[in-house]
Formats: structure tokens, sequence, C-alpha cells
């Protein structure tokens, strides 16, 4: 099951749930985080130019409360 919602802050990106895995996509302004991988309590980011993948974890330290619906 695919659900896709624009973000709520207006930028370039929606949220998502796929295959009940949950996470969100923005395209930045600029190239300012290059490449790489961040790993914080809620989601794992990675970073591809001005693209941005964020997953949620599988056990996170705060839940995302009807993210997508």
């Amino acid at each position: 099951m695919i659900k896709i919602k624009e973000l709520n802050d207006r930028t370039n990106g929606f949220r998502f749930k796929v295959l009940g895995v949950t996470g969100l996509t923005r395209k930045r302004q600029s190239g300012n985080r290059k490449y790489g991988f961040h790993s914080g309590g809620t989601m794992v980011g990675v970073h591809m130019g001005r693209r941005s993948i964020y997953i949620e974890r599988k056990n996170p330290i705060r839940g995302l409360y009807n993210f997508v619906g």
C-alpha cells in the first residue's frame, strides 16, 4: 500500500508510507548537505546533493503520530 502527502512547511518534498516504511523526502535549495548518512533517534537520513530522504527507524525514540494519514 502506498500513501503520499505534501509537507506542511511549504518546502519541496512529500511524506510517504510504502509497504509499512514511513518517511519523507525533501529537495533542498542549495547542495549544502553533499553526500552521506545521518542517524538520529527517530529517523535515518540519506543525503544525495540537493535531495534528502529520511526513513523512520523500526523502534524510534519518538514515533511519528498520523504522519501520512
